[in-house]
């Protein structure tokens, strides 16, 4: 099994900065892709950021130069910068993994707790 922490939400003003991170934790082989989704209240789930192993990114278009995924493979950690916010980014947001486990011969998504994301004056 894989868990999944996230931390660093909070409250901030428009125009702020927050910073996200997420460990994933277990009895991990291999990760893929690990992303970033959000969910607004009575909105569906939506991708706002995705890395590879490799490093290779993607965004949602609404946080093209705005927001920042970086990971650090070794501490199976995923990293989201998030600047110059808005009140329409407030939502709760998820990490998300692509994970082989030990024992496994496939790759499951895994997906942590959730951390509040409010921007708001």
């Amino acid at each position: 099994q894989v868990q999944l922490v996230e931390s660093g939400g909070g409250l901030v003003q428009p125009g702020g900065s927050l910073r996200l991170s997420c460990v994933a934790s277990g009895s991990i082989f291999s990760i893929r892709t690990m992303a970033w989704y959000r969910q607004a209240p009575g909105k569906e789930s939506e991708l706002v950021a995705g890395i590879t192993s490799g490093g290779s990114t993607n965004y949602r278009d609404s946080v093209k130069g705005r927001f920042t995924i970086s990971r650090d493979n070794a501490m199976n950690t995923v990293y989201l910068q998030m600047n110059s916010l808005k009140p329409e980014d407030t939502a709760v947001y998820y990490c998300n993994a692509d994970s082989l486990t030990y024992g496994s011969t496939r790759y499951n998504m895994y997906w942590g707790q959730g951390a509040q994301v409010t921007v708001s004056s």
